[in-house]
């Protein structure tokens, strides 16, 4: 069932999915049955931007199948620094590994690699645009934890806008019967409009919220984000943003019993040390299940079928993407590609809408 290039979850289907858990769910009661399965395998992870849960759980993944790594935590380390280009970088290593997780701060970057990669590539999160294998860690996460995917009513808060955590989760979880959404955060960073049009079209209802004391109280599940300072223009714009959604113990006295407190991590300032002491915190068990759940992907990836990316049906357009960050402002060797998307069209690459 290998899909060769992971760009988004959209590209599995819902029975797959769950195939891809149940895998995760058996490693990680009988971890030894797995231990050998990577043996002469190598996995390739680069990461362009700064990492510790995505790369240490990609890299633990495959050591635990019993295959090696290689790559690099930091582009000046690589040819990067001389100028390399994405398109070369990929053509050289697809040469020396048998499968790529590629992290990169550029929005629409995994899509652009796939087109050059010769073998299975992973999207290991691009920019603040999407970030699959966390949101595939958050499913099992939730599955371990709640025991269901489906009837959830979950609060989303912090950084909705620039969050990739939060676009890919969104996307995946309205596929499953019953979830509603709270979207808490700042009238600037909310949600783009096509999550907004997703979760429309999917007949998901959502609601809209500025204070998380107020929504704390109706939700099952609580997905805390980070103010992501890399994201902004400037550091006036962060300072205005931060700080403003703390989750606290007080704050926890309105929620309910059974109510689960995830975080992609880092964590700065937006979750109280005081809070991780809470049953209701799986923050941390949250990274453990994420190297289970990579482990079940690098299998299904590397099983040996031909189940190849399939991507949506594009055109070559003239208009050029105008998201300053999209791959394709960098990378301009890059055809113009877009796709219809809903009423609009947008950049293959990053997903952003052309303006009119």
């Amino acid at each position: 069932m290998a899909i060769n290039k992971l760009i988004d979850l959209d590209q599995y289907s819902i029975p797959e999915l769950m195939e891809i858990l149940q895998i995760a769910r058996i490693i990680k009661r009988k971890p030894e049955y797995y231990q050998d399965s990577c043996h002469g395998r190598v996995m390739a992870t680069l990461f362009y931007e700064p990492s510790t849960r995505t790369q240490m759980s990609f890299q633990t993944a495959m050591l635990r199948l019993g295959g090696k790594i290689i790559g690099f935590d930091n582009p000046n380390n690589s040819s990067v620094s001389k100028g390399e280009s994405l398109k070369d970088t990929i053509r050289v290593v697809s040469n020396y590994a048998d499968i790529i997780a590629l992290r990169h701060p550029l929005e629409g970057s995994a899509r652009a690699a796939s087109m050059f990669a010769s073998c299975p590539l992973i999207n290991a999160g691009d920019g603040g645009h999407l970030h699959p294998t966390q949101t595939l860690t958050d499913l099992f996460t939730l599955s371990e934890t709640k025991g269901t995917l489906e009837h959830l009513t979950v609060g989303l808060c912090g950084d909705l806008l620039n969050g990739r955590t939060v676009h890919s989760l969104i996307k995946t979880l309205c596929r499953f019967r019953g979830n509603r959404f709270v979207l808490i955060s700042t009238e600037e960073l909310t949600v783009p409009r096509y999550i907004k049009e997703i979760m429309d079209q999917a007949g998901c209802a959502y609601t809209q919220c500025g204070s998380l004391t107020e929504a704390i109280g109706d939700i099952d599940v609580l997905y805390m984000t980070r103010i992501q300072r890399e994201r902004f223009a400037n550091q006036e714009e962060y300072e205005r943003q931060k700080g403003v959604f703390i989750l606290d113990a007080e704050k926890l006295k309105r929620a309910k019993y059974g109510l689960k407190i995830l975080h992609p991590l880092p964590r700065v300032d937006e979750i109280a040390v005081e809070v991780d002491d809470d049953p209701r915190a799986v923050y941390f068990d949250q990274t453990e299940y994420g190297m289970y759940a990579r482990m079940a992907l690098i299998l299904t990836m590397l099983d040996g079928s031909e189940k190849r990316f399939d991507a949506r049906p594009e055109s070559n357009t003239t208009r050029p993407c105008t998201n300053p960050r999209c791959i394709t402002q960098t990378e301009a060797y890059l055809p113009r590609l877009a796709h219809k998307d809903r009423r609009y069209s947008v950049c293959e690459y990053c997903e952003h809408e052309y303006e009119k």
